[in-house]
Order: C-alpha cells, then sequence, then structure tokens
C-alpha cells in the first residue's frame, strides 16, 4: 500500500519536473527527446529555475529566439528560429553557439562576448555570411543579445531573439542599383556611350552582378547558321577573358550558347562556369561567380533580338525568385537604354538626311535666282525704254498695258532678289558693311515710302522715331530690307485700322528697339513659333494680296541676327482694338437671317429666330446675346426642316413660296442671296445652294 503511494508520488514528481517543456511544437518535442546529459547542460532535471524559465519562455514564443547557456553557449531555440538554422538543424541543436555561427562571429562575436558582461546590445539590419546550405551566404540580421542573470546573480546565458531581413534590404539594394545604372545608360547617344557607362561608380552593383557582357548582333546569318554575335560592353572581368570573346557564333553550343538562351526569349541560367570556360578571378568576392544569367535583348517593335546581355550571379546568393526578377528589371533596362539610342541614331540620321535635302534647296533656289535675273533684267530694259521713250510715245491703251507688264516684271524681280539674299545667307556669303548712322532719321526716311500706300488704303499711318543719343552702327541696305519687310507685311494684312513704327533705345542705352504694331486679323497661336521659317505661310489670314515665296520673316530675322540682335512677335486672333469692334458688331444680313454662334457649337448657321431668345441651329441651345460671328465667303445652306424644333412653321412654307439663302463675303461684308421654290408636299426638297458672293 506504502509503496504504491510512493510510486503514485515518484511519477507524479517526474511530470512535474517537465511540466516546464509541456508544448514547443516541434521544438519542444525535439528537447524532450534529446539526451542532455551528453552535452555540458546536464540532464533535465538538473538544469537550474533561470536556465528553465527562458527556455519555457523561448518555446512559449512565436518570434525566433535562441538560448545560448553555460560557459559553451550551448543552443536551445524555437520552431520560429528554425528557417534561420537553414540545413543546419536538427545538429544546430545543443550544439555550441560559436562553433555552429563560426562564420558570423567577425561581425556579431564582439556583441556576444559584451552581453556575457552584463551588457545588452540591438543590431539592425547587419551584413553577415552565414554557412547554413553548404556554402558562404550573403544575410542580414536584425538581433539583439540580452544577459540571463541565475540566482546568483552572475550571466549564466544569452537570451537572443533574432529576425531576417535579407530579403527587404537586397530589394532595396538592387532597386538603387538599377536606378542609378538605368539614370547613366539612359544619357548615352550611341552604344560605345552606353557600353562605357555600364561601368558602375562603385561596388554595389557588383555584389548582385559580378560582371557584364553586352553583345550586339551584327549578323543574322540565315537559317543554316551563320549568326555573329560582337562584344561591345564589358564590366567586372578583365580584357582578354574566356568569358568574353570579342565575336561569338551564336549558334554554337559551347560557352554561353546563346541560341539556348534565345530559344525562349526570356534567358535562361549558365551555371558550372568553371567548367566551360576554366578557372577566372571575378570580384568582390574570393571565389568567382558559378552562374550567369543570359539574356536576350529586344527593341520596342521588333522581333528580331538586338543582342545579348551576360550578367554574372552572386558567388554569395542562391537564385531565388526575387533575384530572377531582378534580371528582368535588369533587361529591361537595357531593351529602353538601346531603343533610345536607336531612335536618336535614326533621328541624328533623318535630320542629317533634312539637312541635305535643305542645303540642295537652297543651292537650287540660289542658281534658280541667278538664272531668273538674267531673263528679267533683259525684259525690264526693253520695257523701260518703252515708257521713257518720247520720240515715238506709246497709245495710251498700250502704254497702260506695258505700265503693268512692267511693274509685274519688278515685283518678280523683287522676289528673286530675295531668295538670292536668303540663299547667300545662308550660304555664309553675305558680308556686313557696318557703319554709325542717325538711325532714327533713316527709319523715319524709309517709313516715309509707304506713307501714300497706307493712305491709299485707309489707314491711319504713325511713324515714332525719337532721336537717339548716339548714332547705331548697322548695314544700310540690310537696315531697309529690315524697315520695308515689316512695313510691307503690316500693310499687307491690315485691311482697316492703323499701322504704327517706333524706333526707341534700348534698356542698355546702346541698343535700339524697332516695333512694328498693326490692327491686322492677327496670327493664330499655334502659328506664332512657325512665323520665322523659311516658305511657310499662315493659311487662313486675310491680306491684300497673296503674292511671295514666305521668305520674307526668314530673312528678316538673318538679317537681325547678322547684327547681333533678335526678333519677335507677339499677336492675337482678334485682339486688335477695331477688328475687335467690327468682329462684335452685328453684319448685315439678308431679310430675316441671322449669321451668330453659341458658345457651345462648332458650326455656324443661318436662321430666322421668332423672338428676342435665339437659338442655335446647330446645339439647339438658346441665347439672350448670340455673338455675331463673320461668315465664311461661300456657305451651303441647311437641308429644310419640315418641323423646327422650336417652332411649328411647316404652314409657312407652300408650294408658291420661295427660300432666301444668304452668303456674306468676309472681306467686304456684303451679302449675296440666292431664292428657289420651296419643297411641296409630296416630295422634299434638300438641296444645298452654294452661294459666292459677286463683290470680290
Amino acid at each position: 500500500m506504502g509503496q504504491q503511494v510512493t510510486a503514485g508520488t515518484g511519477v507524479a514528481e517526474a511530470a512535474d519536473d517537465l511540466s516546464w517543456l509541456s508544448g514547443g511544437g516541434e521544438m519542444g518535442q525535439l528537447i524532450r527527446s534529446m539526451d542532455w546529459s551528453a552535452t555540458a547542460l546536464g540532464p533535465l532535471s538538473g538544469w537550474p529555475q533561470s536556465l528553465r524559465t527562458s527556455v519555457s519562455l523561448c518555446l512559449s514564443s512565436t518570434f525566433p529566439i535562441l538560448v545560448a547557456w553555460g560557459q559553451d553557449d550551448i543552443q536551445i531555440y524555437n520552431d520560429a528560429y528554425r528557417p534561420i538554422c537553414g540545413a543546419k538543424h536538427p545538429e544546430a541543436m545543443g550544439a555550441p553557439f560559436k562553433i555552429c555561427w563560426a562564420t558570423a562571429l567577425p561581425v556579431v562575436g564582439d556583441a556576444f562576448d559584451r552581453a556575457h558582461t552584463g551588457e545588452g546590445v540591438y543590431i539592425r539590419d547587419q551584413r553577415m555570411f552565414l554557412d547554413r546550405y553548404g556554402y558562404l551566404e550573403e544575410a542580414f540580421m536584425t538581433f539583439s543579445f540580452s544577459p540571463i542573470r541565475v540566482e546568483s546573480g552572475n550571466v549564466g546565458g544569452i537570451f537572443h531573439p533574432i529576425t531576417e531581413s535579407t530579403a527587404q534590404v537586397l530589394n532595396a539594394r538592387r532597386t538603387q542599383s538599377l536606378r542609378d545604372l538605368t539614370g547613366r545608360i539612359a544619357r548615352s547617344r550611341t552604344i560605345a556611350e552606353l557600353a562605357g557607362l555600364m561601368e558602375s561608380d562603385g561596388e554595389t552593383m557588383a555584389l548582385d552582378v559580378p560582371f557584364m557582357l553586352l553583345y550586339e548582333l551584327v549578323d543574322a546569318g540565315t537559317e543554316e547558321g551563320g549568326a555573329t554575335l560582337r562584344l561591345r560592353g564589358r564590366t567586372g572581368l578583365p580584357a582578354g577573358s574566356a568569358l568574353a570573346p570579342v565575336e561569338v557564333d551564336a549558334n554554337a553550343g559551347a560557352g554561353w550558347d546563346f541560341a539556348a538562351a534565345l530559344a525562349p526569349a526570356e534567358g535562361r541560367l549558365v551555371d558550372d562556369l568553371a567548367q566551360r570556360f576554366g578557372a577566372f578571378d571575378c570580384a568582390p568576392y574570393p571565389e568567382p561567380p558559378a552562374g550567369a544569367m543570359v539574356l536576350p535583348l529586344f527593341v520596342a517593335g521588333s522581333d528580331t533580338p538586338y543582342g545579348m546581355l551576360v550578367a554574372g550571379v552572386s558567388a554569395r546568393r542562391a537564385l531565388d525568385d526575387d533575384y530572377r526578377n531582378f534580371y528582368e528589371l535588369l533587361r529591361a533596362a537595357f531593351n529602353t537604354a538601346i531603343g533610345n539610342v536607336l531612335a536618336y541614331e535614326q533621328e541624328q540620321r533623318r535630320a542629317a538626311a533634312l539637312a541635305e535635302i535643305d542645303k540642295a534647296k537652297t543651292a537650287f533656289f540660289s542658281n534658280v535666282s541667278h538664272e531668273f535675273r538674267t531673263p528679267l533684267t533683259l525684259i525690264l530694259g526693253p520695257l523701260e525704254d518703252a515708257l521713257a521713250d518720247a520720240g515715238e510715245p506709246l497709245p495710251p491703251r498700250q502704254r497702260e498695258r506695258i505700265d503693268v507688264t512692267n511693274r509685274n516684271a519688278l515685283r518678280l524681280l523683287k522676289l528673286v532678289n530675295s531668295l538670292l539674299d536668303f540663299s547667300r545667307i545662308e550660304a555664309g556669303r553675305v558680308q556686313a558693311r557696318y557703319a554709325p548712322v542717325d538711325l532714327a532719321r533713316l527709319t523715319a526716311n524709309l517709313a516715309s515710302v509707304f506713307t501714300a500706300a497706307m493712305d491709299k488704303a485707309g489707314l491711319a499711318y504713325h511713324v515714332e522715331t525719337p532721336a537717339l543719343d548716339a548714332p547705331v552702327y548697322v548695314d544700310l541696305d540690310m537696315w531697309e530690307k529690315i524697315v520695308f519687310n515689316l512695313l510691307s507685311n503690316a500693310f499687307k494684312f491690315t485691311l482697316s485700322g492703323a499701322v504704327t513704327l517706333t524706333l526707341a533705345p534700348g534698356a542698355d542705352g546702346r541698343t535700339a528697339r524697332l516695333t512694328v504694331r498693326d490692327t491686322g486679323s492677327g496670327i493664330p497661336a499655334a502659328e506664332l513659333p512657325r512665323v520665322f521659317e523659311r516658305f511657310h505661310r499662315v493659311e487662313g489670314v486675310q491680306g491684300r494680296s497673296y503674292e511671295g515665296t514666305g521668305i520674307g520673316l526668314a530673312l528678316i530675322q538673318e538679317l537681325v541676327r547678322l547684327h547681333g540682335g533678335s526678333i519677335g512677335v507677339e499677336s492675337e486672333v482678334g485682339a486688335a482694338p477695331l477688328s475687335t469692334s467690327r468682329f462684335r458688331s452685328a453684319p448685315r444680313t439678308c431679310r430675316r437671317s441671322t449669321w451668330w454662334r453659341c458658345r457651345t457649337a462648332t458650326t455656324m448657321r443661318a436662321w430666322a429666330p421668332p423672338s428676342s431668345r435665339r437659338r442655335c441651329a446647330g446645339c439647339r441651345t438658346s441665347s439672350r446675346r448670340p455673338t455675331p460671328m463673320p461668315p465664311p465667303a461661300t456657305m451651303r445652306c441647311p437641308p429644310w426642316r419640315p418641323r423646327p424644333p422650336w417652332r411649328n412653321a411647316r404652314a409657312s412654307w407652300s408650294p408658291t413660296t420661295t427660300r432666301t439663302c444668304a452668303a456674306m463675303c468676309a472681306r467686304c461684308w456684303s451679302v449675296s442671296t440666292l431664292s428657289r421654290p420651296a419643297p411641296t408636299a409630296k416630295r422634299r426638297w434638300r438641296p444645298s445652294c452654294a452661294i459666292r458672293p459677286t463683290c470680290c
């Protein structure tokens, strides 16, 4: 009876002795099954209470924790710590810490020893090399070492919580490396320059890509073979390395085996480099890389690869999914950079071709100008003699015809001279002869030539040329061309209003500023940057005449540059005061038709409003204050609608009535009308009447 009680008490005591090891998952079971008497810790029953408490806390935690106890720093860890051990588990359980993690001691050994003296240590994102899978692996850890005191007050062990931050640190480092590399190679304009910019500024890129080789497909070959890849860029390997041949047969299976890498068009891993190419040295680690990624490069819009990029794999990192994504981003960066280089080279070739065309065009106009001047001179001579012959004067009718011919020949000669002047400027054969002149008096004399023409056209002409403080050095012939061209353009495109020429001293007191203002129809904002281009003419601008070659302003710009000056233009469609006033006044209309456009309409219509509230025939919106719009010179009547939406007008139309369409001239604002029979009840009449005013 007593023996049974004694035996039962012994079993209860044994169960109580292991109650602090209950649970703990897989590591708790492993600890309970191990023979700890073979270690420096001894059997479980002999462990001190401080060790039992630390181990119990470690096993119940979901955070990776290791406890190193005793003089030999025997390891005990939980389930969360097992992935950090890697292939060292389960041998790491019960093994001495400094023997198990000998490769990490160069960076953590000092902190570990300081914890034995009673000092706690915390380290964040510590880079270390761990032998977990049979090779030295680059890893990053955030951890702390905290001393565990026994009952006597001395340090009995180390409490070591730890978390691995390798993925986060490597992703951040690779992203920064890609950003730096992309920024460098994006500035390249040629492939040779891109190859030179591949070299990294430091060792950051080399930690993930020990070496890179850029090959260009210089000969696509045939279906039977013959494709050739030529080395264009190299980094991380010395010149003449067996891994970097200058030319490679793309279809050869040996070496890098580019054909196999091109088949999936997404690259492949080539390993066992030492067996393929022999021993070689490559930074940044003492051991060379064992493998490399062979990545085909494609330019957008082309199915043929541009070449190949060979990027080494770090000797101290495994090629996991994150690492493969990094190589895909690296290939995308080179694809973009090469595409930019090829686009730039194509643009340069196009610009060179355009320059050659422009040069040929300039030479053509120069030659044509010379050829035109000779017959024009021969034509003008007899014409002037006939007009000036007092002995045998021409009859009035013949004199009028010869005078018209002479004026047009002079106008043609003026255009030819402009082309010749511009071709000389383009060829760099113009020599300016600068002389100090009274620029105010010279400009006033030149501007007075247009006084009669302005008065005849009904334009207000103002010339404001106050005296300058000092003479200005100009070429007289060039200045005459500048003033005449500017005033001619102002006169040509100003139908009413005023033209003002102003000459004022510059801001620095040593220059002069010539300004020509007019109240013309204006230039659209989209056309302003091109007004000084050769042979460019603004479309849709009303003018008195349309003769000219479109090089007047371009010629002025070159002449101004020869004087060391600059020229600009400011304009706005409909911004001139008089033009705005006419634009806003109600135009003359025929009968009840009114031209107007609402804010949202895109077309102008003619219609008869039933009341003061007017409705747009284009978008059906109404407005109490419609804005009159000048119509085009030619319009087309809208089709007749038997039941307009704004009023029932069917009864007002009958076979005996007529329908009137109107068109207004945009130049003189006169109206022309056309009347036609209205549609009958049996047949709908939907004609379009094209009316052209007969005034101009």
